[in-house]
């Protein structure tokens, strides 16, 4: 029955990938429709950014209300009804409005799921389920540069992921039964790695199912040391990944003089070496630790960058957004998945929930970069892509010693 559940929660990961590439992979063609400036994409990102925010800031208090299963299976259902109303869309400020449940539904589930896997599966499964979300990622290009070469125009690659969504969506919600009881467990999770409540209490307190805990509140959360440079740090990262997946397509286009079919087709060369990278440090985990992979994948990252903006045609370009992808790869879940462990368990569910909060302010933070390309410097981006990892190196390590000498200080192991 676990297994199965498994299975579910990697269902859930590829349908929050399916919407994440869809806007950079159509936007050549949608902004040609609606004669707006290129840098109007960054309004409808920053929209859809402003939901996930707000959800992921509540994530806390929902999942332990409704459960892992109520977020999830409402969430899902709100981002396809979100993606089938784009595809209706023949306005841009409809768009727009229809951004709003589409952020909403993509925070909540992102901030449960990441929390119920850093708690209860190995580091490998983190790295697996978010290869999981760059399939999803990856098809959704492939989907939309179809339909840009067919008749379906941008219109018809919405309209088929948002049917893909209803499908997982419907998947989730008849899986009730698996999550009920892992509900229950997953409220005894941290108390019982602690060593404040015995099996046999977590086991009483399961058949009552009805004991919550009290959310930490948003000032508490801030005072935990190294808390405040971990979520910057997630800021960043996402900034990163998000200027590249949302401006890929329109760097190549105006670098390397692609066809607005042809960008949106290589522009998943992105998510195929993130989606790459993190089945591969999936099985690395076994022998590395989560930190030593992180560290190896913003060295992947920089060679990436670098390749990036090396004037010697297309290949160096396509080359070096697949190893930014797979630079990408471990960073992300390997920095969720050592939250219990670096944070305590006990707070894991806030601290995740605000992570990925800054995680979503950095993909708003992103699309600024189209107020670069909108002045004709859209040449800028790997330049702009450097400074978000320059950054996010330096937070990252202020974390690794500030979490160390508070442990030093409470006298357990480092």
């Amino acid at each position: 029955m676990f297994g199965l559940l498994v299975a579910i929660i990697y269902l859930c990961f590829i349908s929050l990938g399916l919407p994440d590439s869809l806007l950079g992979a159509a936007w050549p063609s949608m902004q040609r429709q609606f004669d707006v400036p290129q840098s109007f994409a960054s309004i409808i990102s920053i929209v859809i950014g402003a939901g996930t925010v707000v959800s992921s800031l509540l994530s806390d208090r929902l999942t332990r209300r409704f459960g892992a299963w109520g977020v999830t299976s409402a969430s899902v259902l709100l981002t396809a009804v979100a993606l089938l109303m784009f595809s209706l869309s023949n306005n841009f400020w409809l768009l727009v409005a229809f951004a709003v449940p589409y952020g909403l539904g993509a925070g909540g589930v992102d901030a449960a799921l990441n929390n119920y896997v850093a708690l209860h599966l190995k580091s490998r499964h983190m790295s697996w389920l978010h290869c999981m979300w760059g399939v999803g990622a990856s098809i959704s290009p492939y989907i939309m540069g179809c339909s840009l070469a067919g008749n379906g125009g941008w219109n018809g690659g919405y309209f088929v992921i948002s049917l893909i969504q209803m499908v997982l969506s419907a998947a989730v919600f008849i899986s009730f039964p698996l999550w009920k009881r892992a509900e229950c467990q997953s409220i005894y999770a941290a108390e019982r790695q602690n060593g404040r409540i015995s099996a046999a209490k977590e086991e009483k307190s399961l058949k009552a199912e009805n004991v919550k805990p009290v959310a930490l509140p948003l000032k508490s959360i801030f005072r935990i040391s190294g808390a405040p440079e971990c979520f910057l740090c997630f800021f960043c990262y996402c900034a990163l990944e998000q200027t590249a997946m949302l401006w890929g397509s329109t760097y190549m286009i105006a670098r390397d003089g692609l066809g607005e079919d042809q960008a949106a087709m290589f522009a998943s060369m992105f998510f195929i070496g993130i989606t790459f990278g993190r089945a591969l440090n999936g099985f690395m985990t076994i022998k590395f630790s989560d930190r030593t992979l992180i560290r190896a994948g913003y060295i992947i990252l920089a060679c990436g960058v670098a390749l990036i903006s090396m004037p010697f045609g297309f290949a160096f370009t396509a080359a070096g957004f697949v190893a930014v992808g797979l630079g990408c790869a471990p960073v992300y879940p390997g920095i969720i998945h050592s939250t219990p462990a670096v944070f305590g368990a006990e707070n894991s569910q806030a601290m995740i929930g605000v992570q990925m909060a800054f995680a979503y302010i950095g993909g708003i933070a992103a699309p600024l970069f189209g107020l670069l390309a909108e002045a004709g410097a859209v040449l800028f981006l790997p330049a702009f892509l450097a400074a978000f990892l320059a950054v996010m190196i330096v937070l990252y390590e202020i974390v690794v010693v500030k979490r160390r000498r508070a442990l030093i200080a409470g006298g357990q192991k480092v």
